[in-house]
């Protein structure tokens, strides 16, 4: 029995048990059919640091809609859930909530704070598959994968030995990224760069034995103190006595170099630069050119250190003020020049990233890099949507540096690597060495990204020969933000390349960012964020998910909207009325129960070919990644035609006993059925909700067949019939809301055919005319017996004729039509007293004297228009 309807779309009825029901019952796991086309998607995994937001509601609604719909339509689907361990940002979490209580994690030493974060995933982990499970998403959660987890732990260690082995991974002292908040390196792209109104700092450097000095300028003060030469360009005619004499560094009165590098710009500057190999990636370049001393002057924690004389101990920007009034007092400091500049921050705790000398295990990307850009070229390269984020792609691999992958944490991936105690040898090995005993291992653990970068075939069993892996790899499609582009997405297909010889996955989806109603970012310093369980709650979930299904194009970003979420709701209840229209009308059919005569009406003929085109287009523009183009058609299919006109069109045969109904019946169902299977993966409970009503029992809309096209209801000359019938309709509707007459006072109307062919369509189906335009009498001939005071709507088939006397009485309508001329002329008298007014003239912003001008014009059109109707109609 079917159960009743509410008359009113209720989300949380709908959406309360469903999801539980989902998983019980294995409809999300891959299908036993090994004939079965494959095709899978691995789920960007979420840190285990919060709550997922509204950009992952994003993610995760555009991969369920495609792995919902690739299920419906036979495919052998795997989408594989996950989660990110996040080192840095995980870290920083746990160590901020230790801290509450007065405890730091050298405290616990590294084995209780491993645990303290691990307890940490454990409970944020519940909270996310709570959340996913709340979105819909269809995973399968026997296949859930951890970057932390034993199997990854495992591909990790391959994949970091046998790039050692190769020398793609090296130990080496360079010039990195330092957070000093989060005491770790950072990789280039983890490194945010703000401009910020900084200063130059012109500092005057005394050539020893001479009256003469070079003017250095520097951004920061405070790395002059290691500052191990100047550099001078050895072409410059002003400086080419001074190569090879020496400078007395300020401050710390220690004799440097004058050296000569073709890398100094003359033009910039005094074309004299100071050289601090220590603390510049470009002056350790050149530092290394010429043999000069590294001299760090700066700790970890970003305190000037033993080698900053008398700073030591310093906060660095504290001792930079120090530095610059020293200067000032020695005579030294020429002149000090604001200068708006780029400074880098740290992606994960803010702080200003200091550029450190510093020994880190690299990836050397050059031969990675090479290889990515090659196979972009060929029948294994991966495919982009939008396209144009190839090229970005591309461009970043044809710049990329080596990547540094160490970083100073206790949460992650322990680098695999050893040293011996008394020889200093280094051991790199998937295990330990076997007398391990005289060997210490590095404590420094693996970059986040360097095991997410694994995570398209890692998480499939790699590097084990496994039934998944051998299945389900290549994966189909990543769906992810253009933001992480540079992070994730080039890394997992370079290292994809290196260790399957494949790439990771056929496609990328690329989506944009969630932004607030105004254009902003959301962030919590603005406080615009939008927790995307709270939407739920007031909208339902399938409200949300078809907000952002038919938000933007590919590549897009999209802003958030309360009153697209109201329009989404309402889109929804009116499927849900609709339905239930059609579920009274058709009693306890069922999907099985259809059956289709061959006695079709117009209107049925028409519903039927209009859902094959519908079925073609969503369909193709799903496989193009156009889900906002493929909401607006499944839209105006529900909304326009089954809705608003072809349920219309049944309600009288629907409710006549005497004649048999069932292909009406029938075709209300299969219309209905189809509009369910097509909406399924953008809107899954409400879905479901209804298609129980038609479905055989026990059967759920989760595997259920999607639609195909069925050739044999192709009917181009039923849609033109219609489309005629229908303009029809909507001319005459115009005329009367035009004349201010309500649809329900019958007028006579007069339809003159342009043809015969049109006047036997139009006769033929005069019954829609009838029901939707309440004429009093209809004439549809080739010279209709019309009379001579008409108002007439001209079609490009045929000619509407409604008499004036029908539609309004004149004396009424000169009556209200000279109300509004006394109305029309209150309002030109007082815009034209207010621009005679010569002080609100003067005093006015422009834009608004502009205004009321351009109000004038339109009250003096719109009164011009209303007279002359007015001595129309008494000529009549």
């Amino acid at each position: 029995m079917k159960k009743e309807m509410s008359t009113k779309y209720n989300p949380q009825a709908v959406e309360a048990g469903k999801y539980q029901q989902w998983v019980e019952s294995g409809v999300f796991k891959p299908s036993e059919d090994p004939n079965a086309e494959p095709y899978s998607i691995v789920i960007p995994p979420p840190n285990v640091t919060g709550k997922l937001h509204l950009g992952h509601a994003w993610d995760v609604t555009l991969q369920d809609m495609i792995i919902r719909q690739k299920r419906m339509q036979g495919y052998d689907t795997l989408w594989l859930p996950g989660m990110d361990h996040a080192g840095i940002a995980t870290q920083a979490k746990v160590e901020e909530k230790l801290a509450k209580e007065g405890i730091s994690r050298h405290d616990l030493g590294r084995e209780k704070f491993i645990q303290q974060v691990w307890d940490w995933k454990e409970e944020y982990a519940k909270t996310i598959r709570q959340q996913w499970g709340k979105m819909g998403v269809s995973v399968d959660y026997s296949r859930e994968r951890f970057t932390l987890d034993e199997g990854l732990n495992k591909a990790v260690n391959r994949v970091f030995v046998e790039l050692y082995k190769k020398g793609l991974i090296y130990r080496g002292e360079y010039i990195i990224n330092w957070d000093p908040k989060a005491m770790t390196a950072l990789s280039d792209i983890e490194v945010i760069h703000k401009d910020i109104e900084g200063a130059f700092y012109h500092i005057n450097y005394p050539v020893v034995g001479s009256d003469e000095v070079l003017e250095i300028a520097t951004t920061r003060p405070e790395t002059m103190l290691g500052d191990t030469a100047v550099v001078v360009h050895p072409e410059d005619e002003r400086y080419q006595h001074l190569i090879g004499k020496t400078v007395m560094l300020p401050l710390m009165n220690r004799e440097i170099p004058i050296i000569a590098d073709d890398y100094v710009d003359v033009e910039f500057g005094t074309g004299a630069m100071k050289v601090t190999p220590a603390h510049d990636p470009n002056d350790f370049e050149l530092g290394n050119r010429h043999n000069l001393q590294r001299l760090n002057v700066m700790n970890l924690d970003g305190s000037m250190n033993e080698n900053a004389g008398q700073y030591a101990g310093m906060d660095r920007f504290v001792a930079r003020k120090q530095i610059i009034k020293d200067l000032e007092e020695l005579g030294l400091m020429v002149k000090i020049v604001s200068h708006p500049h780029s400074v880098g921050h740290s992606e994960r705790s803010g702080a200003v990233v200091e550029p450190i000398l510093s020994t880190q295990w690299f990836v050397k990307m050059k031969p990675l890099a090479e290889r990515t850009i090659q196979n972009q070229s060929e029948e294994d390269a991966v495919s982009f949507f939008p396209p144009r984020f190839n090229q970005t792609f591309l461009t970043w691999m044809e710049n990329v540096h080596d990547w540094v992958i160490s970083r100073q944490l206790w949460w992650g991936h322990q680098i695999p690597a050893w040293y011996h105690k008394e020889t200093g040898e280094v051991y790199v090995g998937e295990v330990a060495p076997e007398d391990e005993e005289n060997w210490e291992r590095d404590k420094d653990v693996l970059d986040t990204w360097f095991s997410s970068a694994l995570w398209p075939f890692s998480t499939m069993g790699w590097p084990e020969e496994s039934a998944d892996f051998n299945r389900y790899f290549p994966t189909s499609t990543l769906v992810t933000g253009y933001d992480i582009i540079f992070f994730w997405v080039s890394r997992m297909i370079f290292q994809s390349l290196e260790f399957t010889g494949r790439r990771p996955f056929n496609n990328v989806l690329l989506h944009g960012l969630i932004r607030d109603s105004e254009g902003r970012k959301m962030s919590k310093s603005l406080g615009n964020g939008i927790d995307p369980m709270d939407v739920i709650d007031e909208f339902g979930v399938d409200a949300l998910r078809w907000f952002l299904a038919n938000g933007s194009a590919p590549g897009q970003d999209v802003r958030y909207s309360e009153e697209k979420l109201a329009a989404a709701w309402n889109f929804i209840n009116k499927i849900w009325n609709a339905s239930r229209f059609a579920l009274m009308n058709v009693g306890e059919m069922t999907i099985e129960d259809i059956n289709i005569g061959e006695d079709l009406t117009l209107a049925d003929r028409w519903i039927m070919a209009r859902l094959q085109n519908v079925i073609e287009d969503v369909t193709r523009l799903f496989d193009k990644f156009e889900f906002g183009e493929a909401g607006r058609v499944l839209y105006h299919f529900i909304w326009d035609d089954f809705c608003d006109w072809y349920i219309e069109m049944t309600k009288e045969q629907l409710q006549d006993d005497s004649r048999d109904n069932t292909t009406t019946k029938s075709i209300l169902v299969h219309v209905l059925d189809n509009i369910l299977k097509l909406s399924h993966p953008i809107m899954p409970f409400v879905t479901e909700e209804i298609w129980q009503q038609i479905a055989p029992a026990g059967e759920s809309i989760v595997v259920a067949k999607y639609p195909i096209v069925d050739e044999n209801y192709r009917d181009a000359q039923s849609e033109k019939a219609m489309e005629q019938v229908m303009e029809i309709i909507r001319a005459v509707r115009m005329i009367r809301n035009e004349m201010n007459t309500p649809l329900s006072k019958k007028v006579d109307l007069f339809i003159k055919a342009n043809d015969e062919a049109t006047m036997d369509l139009l006769t033929a189906n005069k019954a829609y005319i009838e029901r939707f335009c309440n004429p009093d009498a209809l004439e549809i001939a080739l010279a209709p017996n019309a009379p001579e005071e008409v108002v007439s709507q001209t079609l490009p088939f045929a000619q509407i004729l409604m008499p004036l006397a029908g539609l309004i009485k004149i004396e009424d309508e000169i009556k209200r039509l000279e109300q509004e001329v006394v109305k029309l002329e209150k309002e030109v008298d007082r815009v034209v007293k207010k621009l005679s007014n010569q002080g609100f003239v003067a005093k006015a912003p422009a834009a608004v004297v502009e205004a009321e001008r351009a109000k004038q014009v339109d009250y003096e059109q719109q009164l011009a228009a209303v007279q002359e109707r007015i001595a129309h109609l008494r000529q009549l």
